[in-house]
């Protein structure tokens, strides 16, 4: 181990990503200034919290952007079809970004379990007609591009950089018995509801019963905040609902009321990611495995230490 390496903070989540560790110390400075001031300490774990959820979204953007970039600008008489080069740009932006160490290979391991989980879902879906894929391609399964799992891969790659970045804990947080046997039967029930089995006013009642009483507690900067953990899986179901209005509208795939016309998605999906997001829950938490929040401990923990030493408080740790 080099010097270098023995002397990177344990406390910093930066140190997850190795062209982040070099800002550190720099950033902790700044930090050190903001805390001078309520307003300015304010303001600053609200950049914390914006720079944070921007970098957990680094995969989830750049796919973003493909699609919107090739809808853009990618010539439509090229000899490799749109979808191909949207294959061979995802496999090769998952490579870049672990070879410059952008994501770590806990990562990339989760969002080749993404891949697999969201291409099956795929393959059935756009067999029973639910969605389309409306330009052609070679590197394709059925009627799916092979690029679509990686649309939901940035969804496991969101969630695992996040869970490290805010450092998450829970009260109140169910068995993982029962969030596996719940991200089942939602599973499932992706499946069967083409066989007139719809469950999912059961599957929702579920979720409140077994996440309800539940809280995540992030940290964005020196002390944990909290949400329900129901929000927290509300709000990012709005925004890859946000997000999915931009794949149609860019035609990365199309809903059948969309084949004359854009239009935006219809608001019932947002109830239909609400559902996806808590398999995704299921697969990130048994990776990563949830740790319960003990208060007293932090309080004390920030009593003992009133003031951060260089190093140890950074944008991402």
């Amino acid at each position: 181990m080099s010097d270098r390496d023995s002397a990177r903070p344990t406390t910093s989540a930066a140190a997850l990503w190795r062209p982040l560790d070099r800002f550190i110390a720099s950033e902790a400075r700044l930090g050190a200034w903001a805390t001078k001031r309520p307003a300015t300490a304010f303001f600053y774990e609200f950049l914390r919290f914006g720079v944070k959820e921007a970098w957990a979204c680094l995969f989830g953007a750049l796919m973003l952007a493909l699609l919107a970039g090739t809808f853009l600008w990618y010539p439509r008489d090229a000899m490799l079809a749109r979808y191909d080069f949207l294959v061979l740009a995802s496999i090769a932006l998952q490579i870049l970004l672990i070879c410059l160490r952008f994501e770590t290979l806990e990562e990339a391991k989760v969002i080749l379990i993404f891949h697999i989980v969201g291409t099956a879902m795929e393959v059935y879906k756009t067999a029973t007609g639910s969605w389309i894929y409306p330009e052609a391609s070679l590197l394709r399964i059925a009627g799916v591009p092979l690029f679509t799992g990686f649309m939901y891969a940035a969804i496991g790659s969101y969630m695992t950089r996040a869970w490290r970045l805010f450092d998450f804990r829970f009260s109140h947080h169910p068995p993982m018995w029962a969030v596996m046997a719940l991200a089942a039967a939602i599973y499932a029930n992706f499946f069967l509801d083409h066989f007139g089995v719809d469950g999912r006013l059961v599957l929702f009642a579920a979720a409140v019963v077994i996440f309800g009483r539940g809280w995540i507690y992030f940290k964005p900067w020196r002390i944990h905040r909290r949400m329900p953990i129901l929000v927290a899986d509300g709000l990012c179901a709005l925004f890859i609902w946000f997000a999915e209005n931009i794949g149609t509208f860019v035609k990365a795939w199309s809903y059948p009321a969309q084949m004359h016309g854009w239009s935006m998605v219809s608001v019932s999906k947002f109830g239909s990611w609400f559902l996806l997001l808590i398999i995704s829950y299921a697969i990130v938490a048994a990776t990563l495995r949830p740790r319960p929040y003990e208060s007293r401990a932090e309080a004390k923990a920030q009593s003992d230490a009133p003031s951060a030493p260089i190093g140890e408080e950074t944008i991402m740790g």
